[in-house]
């Protein structure tokens, strides 16, 4: 299976790439040849730091190649900074858009006594009335773990498909179609990360021409 992640220079994709591979995955990179977009059988997003390192999405037009890739119906995943892009924007870069896949926008943690960023493990509460079925999180049980660092989060609306509480409560996944996001990062949460990225690859849905 071949997948096409995005390299938008905002952090190091290293351990990404290895897992992927480690899955057998053939992996390619692009940091704004479209033709690897126009072309990719999976689209994967990963992301650290600020939200306004996506301006670079839209200036080398990958964010245009990006859209219509995910209306062809190929499957999509941002991890992390990657995940909050597919909401409207960020309270961290208030005049950077995101993609608005999600009309809500992603938001720091509320004032507390805990420690900002969100940084170590925490488990999952699974999205679970009648009906929904994640096929990202297949298999993944609430007592699994998976590693968080983050300052930012998303809301919960309906297209959360699992929530962590952490302050408050906050989207940690969400699924709509063919567009998936984490904000954890898989590839560096053990077996369970692991686990996610394999149902990634292996997500099979209607495309169009």
């Amino acid at each position: 299976m071949r997948v096409t992640v995005i390299d938008y220079k905002a952090g190091n994709l290293t351990s990404v790439l290895k897992a992927l591979r480690h899955l057998g995955a053939e992996v390619e990179v692009t940091d704004g040849d479209l033709s690897l977009v126009d072309t990719a059988d999976r689209l994967l997003l990963p992301g650290v730091g600020h939200f306004a390192a996506t301006k670079r999405l839209d200036s080398t037009g990958l964010t245009a190649a990006i859209r219509s890739a995910i209306a062809r119906g190929v499957p999509f995943l941002g991890i992390c900074v990657g995940m909050q892009w597919l909401y409207a924007g960020s309270s961290e870069a208030p005049g950077q858009p995101g993609l608005a896949h999600f009309p809500e926008k992603c938001s720091r943690f509320s004032e507390s006594n805990e420690k900002v960023p969100h940084v170590g493990w925490n488990s999952l509460e699974m999205r679970t009335e009648a009906g929904f079925v994640s096929r990202l999180l297949a298999d993944v049980e609430p007592s699994e773990f998976v590693y968080f660092t983050h300052s930012y989060k998303a809301p919960v609306t309906a297209d959360a498909a699992a929530i962590t509480q952490y302050i408050e409560p906050f989207a940690t996944a969400v699924e709509r179609d063919n567009v998936m996001g984490v904000q954890f990062h898989p590839e560096k949460s053990g077996d369970t990360g692991l686990k996610i990225l394999r149902n990634f690859l292996l997500w099979e849905g209607k495309r169009t021409s």
